[in-house]
C-alpha cells in the first residue's frame, strides 16, 4: 500500500468509526491487520463460542486460527465433512456467542451494506449472535449508501464470484454486474444495516490497508 493511500485512510478512518458510534455501532479504526488482530482477540473473550461469515478479511487476519488455539469453541463449516454438516454448523453459528463477518461496503456516515447467497452471513449480522464483530479494510469505505450499494454489486459481487469455480453468472463472464436472475447468483439478499439496535450489538473494526473484496 502506498504511503498516500496510508495517510488518507489514517485521516478518514477515525471519522467513519465515529459516524459509526452516532448510530449506536460499536466501533474503533484500528492502523492495520495486526493492531486489529489484537483487538478482537481482546475485545472476544477467551470462553466464548464464534461463528462466522465467508470472509477474506477474517482469513488475512488468522482469527480462526488464533481463537481455536487460545480454546474458544469456535463452530468452523470448513471442517464439516459434507453439505449436510456445514449447514448444521451454520445454523448452530447463528447461536453463537461471537461472529465473525466483514462488510462488502461502509458508507462514510456510518451505514453497512451487504450481500449474500444463503443468507447465513447476514442473518447472523441482523438477529441472532449477541455480539457480532464486523472488520472491514479502508478500501470498502465509500462516501454514501448509495455508492455502497454500487460497490457491493459492481465490485464486491463479481469480485466474490470469482472465487467460485464451476458456477456461472453473467458477471463471472464479463466482470460486471448485470442484475442477473442466475440460478448461480450469489446477490441474494441486500442488507442495509443504516442504525444498530441493540446499541453496541454490532462492533465494526476499520482496519487502514486492503484487506478483502
Amino acid at each position: 500500500m502506498n504511503e498516500i493511500k496510508k495517510i488518507r485512510y489514517g485521516r478518514l478512518g477515525p471519522k467513519v468509526a465515529e459516524a459509526l458510534i452516532k448510530r449506536n455501532f460499536d466501533a474503533w479504526y484500528c492502523e492495520d491487520a495486526e493492531t486489529a488482530r489484537d483487538k478482537i482477540l481482546t475485545l472476544i473473550p477467551s470462553d466464548a463460542s464464534v461463528g462466522y461469515g465467508g470472509s477474506l478479511t477474517v482469513n488475512a487476519l488468522g482469527l480462526k486460527e488464533a481463537l481455536r488455539a487460545r480454546g474458544n469453541i469456535m463452530f468452523d463449516r470448513d471442517l464439516a465433512a459434507d453439505a449436510e454438516g456445514k449447514k448444521v454448523i451454520e445454523h448452530q453459528a447463528l447461536s453463537a456467542d461471537w461472529f465473525l463477518l466483514s462488510s462488502n461496503a461502509v458508507s462514510e456516515d456510518g451505514q453497512l451494506v451487504n450481500i449474500d447467497g444463503i443468507g447465513n452471513r447476514v442473518a447472523a449480522l441482523v438477529y441472532g449472535p449477541e455480539n457480532v464483530l464486523v472488520v472491514a479494510g479502508m478500501n470498502k469505505v465509500v462516501p454514501t449508501a448509495d455508492d455502497a450499494w454500487i460497490r457491493a454489486r459492481s465490485t464486491a459481487g463479481p469480485e466474490n464470484m470469482a472465487r467460485f469455480t464451476g458456477k456461472k453468472t453473467p458477471c463471472s463472464v464479463t466482470g460486471a454486474c448485470a442484475d442477473c436472475n442466475s440460478p448461480d447468483c450469489i446477490c441474494n439478499q441486500l442488507v442495509l444495516t443504516r442504525r444498530c439496535n441493540p446499541p453496541k450489538r454490532i462492533k465494526v473494526i476499520l482496519v487502514g490497508e486492503d484487506l478483502g473484496l
